[in-house]
């Protein structure tokens, strides 16, 4: 079926944030004389700020509020924000050009707070018709919601819709959600082969992905 609108992953897509991410919360776990589960890593890729944030607090056992941990790692990485934007290069530019032929949304696991401030220093905060946090939802990744939603909002049945992704947990949402789905492997966390298995599109990098390689989906 014909693609007549995109939704976008953001970090690990647009932004190469995901280092920065395990940085912050491993750091900020280890300050608190915790360290990570051998699946945390992974399992927070793609979990909304609420479920991440119960994650440390509860099963890594940082020993405070959920809303505590998110406000203080979100402070954490705002800061490395303001020092350095880590935009992918080309994607900003791919993400232009794609928004030239199609509706765009975006629809990303971080904190609304963080999509707006990486949105406005990129220059992207008027490309996409819409923006979604998973916060915004009842479930992240790997749930389909905010990608039912997204579409929802831009007035097309999910079936018309490219979702965008990188990680394990963006690939099965996108997939769940019954749109296409098109890969962009990160390269220090690539996809298990499992959620790899539902991409119709895999490309190297966003700036590699064309506008009429999405047209022959």
């Amino acid at each position: 079926m014909t693609v007549e609108a995109v939704v976008f992953d953001l970090d690990g897509v647009i932004i190469d944030s995901e280092e920065t991410w395990e940085e912050v919360r491993r750091g900020y776990v280890a300050a608190h004389g915790r360290q990570f589960l051998p699946d945390t890593q992974t399992r927070m890729m793609g979990m909304s700020t609420g479920e991440w944030s119960r994650h440390l607090a509860v099963d890594v056992g940082v020993g405070l509020p959920a809303e505590q941990v998110a406000d203080e790692v979100l402070a954490a990485m705002a800061a490395r924000y303001r020092e350095h934007l880590p935009l992918i290069p080309g994607a900003v530019d791919a993400v232009r050009r794609i928004a030239a032929v199609y509706p765009v949304a975006l629809a990303s696991s971080s904190a609304r707070i963080l999509i707006d401030s990486v949105l406005e220093a990129s220059g992207l905060d008027a490309v996409f018709q819409v923006v979604l946090s998973t916060e915004e939802v009842a479930r992240g990744k790997p749930a389909p919601d905010v990608y039912l939603l997204a579409a929802s909002k831009l007035g097309f049945a999910p079936s018309l819709c490219a979702g965008i992704e990188d990680s394990s947990n963006g690939l099965r949402a996108v997939a769940a959600a019954g749109m296409t789905v098109v890969c962009v492997p990160h390269g220090v966390y690539p996809p298990a082969d499992d959620a790899l298995a539902h991409a119709s599109l895999v490309v190297p990098s966003l700036a590699e992905l064309s506008v009429n390689a999405l047209a022959e989906l």
